[in-house]
């Protein structure tokens, strides 16, 4: 059976694992109506399109 020859330190354990927890940004992309940054295959909250479409009413507050 395999056995390790000597214990590995907590650092070197620590720095192998350190790639495995990176967080990924999400794919974000500039809405096609107002140009306000989206998550894709998303409605956008400021103006209320999704794929050319208005889905939903949003009221200005100007």
């Amino acid at each position: 059976m395999a056995v390790p020859k000597k214990k590995v330190s907590k650092a070197r354990r620590d720095k192998r694992r350190s790639n495995n927890w990176k967080l990924n940004l999400p794919g974000m992309t500039k809405c096609p109506k107002c140009g306000e940054a989206i998550l894709s295959h998303r409605v956008c909250k400021s103006c209320g399109y999704y794929d050319g479409k208005e889905v939903i009413k949003v009221e200005d507050d100007k």
